[in-house]
């Protein structure tokens, strides 16, 4: 009700108070309140149709949508949600009904609900079978590491109380400070960062020269070479460590140090034997780094070297300035595997050193380095050493895990475009 309104309804009421007054004998006092409170009626209806006017949203008066039309919608979305809920149990049909009515189906139907029963135990199966199987895989993965982390932090003589089975009754870390002294970390620690780093930024530049060949020229023997390098991949390295040994422990090129020294020249027990191999592509899965460079450079844009041969671009500078650029995701993948699998080598480091040298020569007798450390003998081993060998192992992995904290996001990208997935 408007003002407007409300003032005709007080003018009226006003002319009739009027007519009755002089019609009639004079109005006592009762009727004189129910006047009164009809015409407070009157006004609060008014002031209350006033304010629901003026509640009205700004954004409500320009889409011109008003309080009781959006109501309305309300209960339009409320009725249309339950007659779809009613339509749906009306053509749903349970599990149950569908075993309890089986026989009563036809050849068609049977098949169209053997597939509706189907579809709707595999949606409820497959998350468990799912679940399980991550939980496994994860269980297979994180069960040497979780053991290792246990066996590690516990005194040397709740290794053989049984009652201890995952978490220890007293945690330490002293066998830590024991196995650092025993090997001594650091010295073992630098050694091994020195032909790591070296090997592997001498193998990420000569396997990425020769991918980058094998993937863009063409030359006579290419395929034989590029077999070659399938065929390093496949041959394990054993077949070929005595040879390698051999050559390095009798190194002469062409003969020219026997003639000038009067005797081959001996690289065993010197990292130069590492470096070499890693220059010359036959270092630790060389052949894998050369397949992975290959398989990136190939998938470049033709178009890139052409438009640096044309801006007058050699085949060296359009490598420099052009495809290594694009491809520092690759390079830095094949860094990263490349100082895992030496870190982790003892074998072929071991051929060329009879002295542990690297971390995994140490870890790899570590429990004759803790007898030597404790007791001064290395007649025998103690069960209960193996505190010490699996804080040696979490120390050896240490410096791996924190490189690949501070890489993984580079190192996950460079997996994807190097051609290992996808």
């Amino acid at each position: 009700m408007s003002e407007k309104d409300l003032n005709m309804n007080n003018d009226s009421f006003d002319d009739l108070l009027v007519d009755n007054n002089a019609a009639s004998a004079p109005v006592d006092e009762a009727s004189a309140e129910a006047i009164g409170e009809a015409i407070a009626e009157i006004n609060e209806e008014a002031k209350e149709e006033t304010k629901s006017i003026a509640s009205v949203s700004a954004e409500e008066l320009q889409s011109g949508v008003t309080p009781i039309e959006r109501k309305q919608s309300r209960k339009e979305k409320r009725l249309e949600k339950k007659q779809a809920k009613e339509a749906k149990n009306i053509y749903h049909v349970s599990n149950w009904q569908i075993i309890k009515n089986y026989r009563t189906y036809n050849k068609q139907e049977r098949a169209h609900y053997r597939y509706i029963f189907g579809r709707r135990i595999a949606e409820k199966v497959w998350p468990v079978f799912r679940f399980l199987i991550l939980f496994g895989l994860g269980f297979v993965i994180l069960y040497p590491l979780l053991y290792m982390l246990s066996t590690s932090i516990r005194p040397q003589l709740e290794m053989t109380d049984p009652s201890v089975m995952w978490i220890p009754k007293n945690v330490i870390f002293s066998n830590f400070v024991d196995v650092w002294q025993a090997i001594k970390f650091p010295e073992v620690l630098l050694r091994t960062i020195l032909i790591n780093v070296l090997c592997s930024v001498i193998q990420v530049i000569t396997c990425g020269i020769t991918g980058y060949g094998f993937a863009r020229f063409k030359f006579k023997g290419k395929g034989l070479m590029f077999g070659i390098v399938i065929f390093q991949i496949i041959v394990p390295v054993q077949v070929v460590l005595i040879p390698l040994y051999m050559q390095f422990r009798l190194f002469d090129v062409f003969g020219l140090f026997q003639l000038i020294t009067g005797a081959p020249l001996n690289l065993v027990q010197s990292p130069a034997a590492l470096y070499m191999q890693a220059f010359f592509c036959n270092g630790i899965r060389a052949g894998v780094f050369i397949l992975l460079f290959r398989q990136f450079f190939r998938g470049l844009p033709k178009e890139l070297e052409d438009a640096a041969y044309l801006d007058g671009c050699g085949p060296v500078k359009t490598f420099v300035k052009v495809m290594i650029p694009n491809a520092k995701t690759s390079f830095l993948t094949v860094f990263i595997f490349s100082i895992v699998w030496y870190w982790n080598d003892s074998y072929v480091t071991s051929m060329f050193f009879n002295e542990p040298y690297t971390i995994a020569m140490e870890i790899e007798g570590i429990a004759t380095k803790m007898m030597i450390y404790f007791t001064g003998e290395t007649n025998g081993m103690a069960s209960d050493y193996l505190v010490w060998i699996e804080a040696g192992c979490l120390l050896s992995l240490l410096p791996i895990l924190i490189m690949y904290i501070f890489l993984q996001k580079q190192f996950v990208e460079g997996v994807e475009r190097s051609g290992l997935v996808g």
